[in-house]
């Protein structure tokens, strides 16, 4: 087995094993579901296991060191609007396949008897992580501080909420929860480490870090403006 797939299977198993067996140990305990529901538990299972192994390797082998390469050539171009016009676009795209925020977007608009389409949850998160993706990634350029953007984004989320519809405020919050996910958190971290790591005076710690926690952001803002401009 090709080294990289081996490292990634004994992760993934580490991390789904003890899911599986806990639904195994109440399947037989006190849950006794139907066998063909638990066969499919056990056959979907596999398959994300097979998902995630896969995903992982490609992340690792070839996107992140792709986003780190365009990071660190982006300052060389010395147009700070095609950085973020790069960082929008990255954050949007990585977010739009992200599977966290698909399984958000197709639970919302079940919740919600297809008031709020999947499709619009979704852009909504994409837009709002792409926007503040863009505004971390000029603060590395021009040297913001991240405690400053932070504490102002939240507390702009705060207020919001204060008048955005109720039902809308905890999906706004859910979210921002899940843009951190296995596909947009790891491509934005790396375009974030390639342009800290070319401009002087950064630090790849404190300059190329945060990028995430501060897009996570986004989509707080973003639901919680429509749903107050709806309401």
């Amino acid at each position: 087995m090709i080294p990289p797939l081996r490292e990634k299977l004994y992760e993934v198993l580490q991390a789904v094993a003890p899911l599986i067996g806990s639904i195994c140990v109440l399947q037989f305990t006190v849950v006794h579901a139907p066998p063909g529901l638990f066969l499919q538990f056990l056959f979907g299972s596999l398959l994300a296991v097979a998902g995630m192994i896969l995903l992982f390797v490609g992340i690792e082998v070839g996107i992140v060191p792709m986003g780190r390469y365009v990071g660190a050539e982006l300052p060389k171009r010395r147009s700070l609007a095609l950085i973020l016009v790069v960082a929008f676009s990255i954050g949007f795209a990585t977010t739009v396949p992200e599977p966290d925020v698909l399984v958000l977007a197709d639970q919302v608009e079940h919740a919600s008897r297809g008031a709020i389409s999947s499709s619009s949850t979704i852009h909504a998160i994409a837009l709002g992580v792409g926007v503040l993706a863009a505004l971390a990634t000029a603060r590395i350029v021009l040297g913001w501080s991240m405690r400053g953007m932070l504490a102002a984004g939240y507390a702009i989320a705060i207020v919001l909420a204060l008048f955005a519809p109720r039902e809308l405020v905890s999906l706004a919050f859910d979210g921002g929860s899940v843009t951190t996910g296995v596909l947009s958190g790891p491509v934005i971290i790396a375009l974030a480490l390639g342009v800290s790591s070319v401009l002087g005076g950064r630090s790849a710690v404190s300059d190329g870090f945060g990028v995430v926690g501060f897009a996570s952001v986004g989509p707080m803002l973003i639901i919680l403006v429509v749903g107050i401009l709806r309401s």
